[in-house]
């Protein structure tokens, strides 16, 4: 098994969202696939919104605020972290707790690409 997929709730505020109501926690789908990017990582939020960018940056923003692109991740507190994407359509707040992501980046650190 190559590719690492794991489910995660997460908040997530937009400012396209013109109503700021608080819908609560959504499923959000973070993905790894060292065969296709061994140095990238994949967030799905609900509808057609995925975004790639490095494992690093996701493992660095754990621990202090970084960015790189569109992509910015920092701490928030003891038990959450932020990623927060920017795009032509908006920025999106994407509010993670800790224990998620980083139980995420130690299974994609397990894991191999394909031989082949």
């Amino acid at each position: 098994m190559s590719v690492v997929e794991q489910y995660a709730r997460a908040r997530i505020l937009t400012d396209a969202d013109q109503l700021q109501v608080d819908l609560g926690a959504v499923p959000v789908v973070l993905r790894y696939d060292p065969d296709a990017d061994p140095r990238s990582v994949r967030v799905g939020l609900p509808g057609p919104h995925e975004w790639t960018f490095s494992r690093a940056l996701l493992e660095q923003g754990l621990d202090a605020p970084v960015s790189s692109g569109q992509v910015r991740v920092w701490p928030c507190g003891r038990v959450q972290a932020i990623v927060e994407f920017h795009s032509a359509q908006g920025v999106s707040v994407v509010q993670f707790e800790t224990k998620a992501l980083t139980r995420f980046l130690r299974r994609t650190y397990t894991a191999e690409p394909v031989a082949g």
